[in-house]
């Protein structure tokens, strides 16, 4: 099996092909490719792959430009850490709509289900029906309103509204709250950006997600990146990572 991952997070590119490997070790990944532009190029040069995974917010652009500019008949597999898109993703060639951070089971789920497909000429409604209905059902899904954390043999509930910003620190996980506390919390920040709404929280490097009403002020940075103040945190500076910047761009403005 030939495949492709579209995807501009360098660390991500990394981790979803070592879980194809894992997967399979004898599929044959042709392509890495970082942006809209690229990817249009190399279909516009290359026969397609058997299989495509795609991020859907890219640097330049959303991966659904590619199809805009370009027939692609392949299958595809989108990862994305963002859910708005899944129903418009079901309209151009989808498998499957996976959120980030995803495990080596839903991955080898989504593979299998495209393999089961393999062939296959015709989709078979039923199954399309049942895959759009997982999707909506995803969808309406609720984010967490609250989070609960000990203060000694105190169990306090601090509610997400409350929250300016998440952060890690020495291999632990901390919120950092409109009252200028610290609450340490059981959840990595990998799987805090999947409870929490992306819309009002974005993870802008390694160590932190923010609070968008949280923001006080946005500084340009070296090497291309941006620094953040929020509102009364001054134990460590917040630099959104240069790969980051454009998404955080689009994010404000949302």
């Amino acid at each position: 099996m030939n495949i492709i991952i579209i995807e501009d997070e360098h660390l991500d590119v990394k981790r979803i092909s070592e879980l194809i490997k894992k997967f399979n070790p004898e599929i044959n990944i042709l392509a890495k490719i970082q942006s809209v532009k690229k990817a249009v190029e190399w279909f516009g040069e290359n026969p397609e792959p058997d299989l495509a995974f795609m991020d859907i917010q890219l640097g330049d652009g959303l991966s659904f430009d590619i199809f805009e500019q370009i027939k692609i008949t392949c299958p595809i597999i989108f990862t994305t850490a963002y859910d708005e898109y899944a129903l418009k993703a079901f309209k151009v060639n989808s498998i499957d709509y996976l959120l980030k951070p995803f495990d080596f089971e839903e991955l080898a789920e989504a593979i299998n289900k495209f393999n089961n497909r393999t062939g296959t000429k015709r989709k078979n409604s039923s199954a399309q029906n049942a895959q759009i209905e997982q999707v909506i059902n995803m969808l309406s899904e609720k984010y967490k309103e609250r989070f609960t954390v000990k203060i000694g043999e105190h169990i306090k509930l601090v509610s997400v509204a409350d929250i300016l910003c998440f952060y890690s620190r020495e291999k632990a996980s901390y919120i950092f709250t409109k009252e200028k506390r610290n609450y340490l919390l059981d959840f990595s920040l990998d799987k805090l950006e999947t409870l929490i709404n992306p819309n009002i929280f974005f993870r802008v490097n390694r160590k932190f997600i923010i609070n968008i009403h949280a923001v006080k002020d946005i500084i340009a940075y070296s090497n291309s990146r941006l620094k953040i103040n929020i509102q009364d945190f001054t134990e460590d500076e917040i630099i959104v990572s240069r790969e980051k910047v454009s998404r955080f761009k689009e994010w404000l403005e949302q």
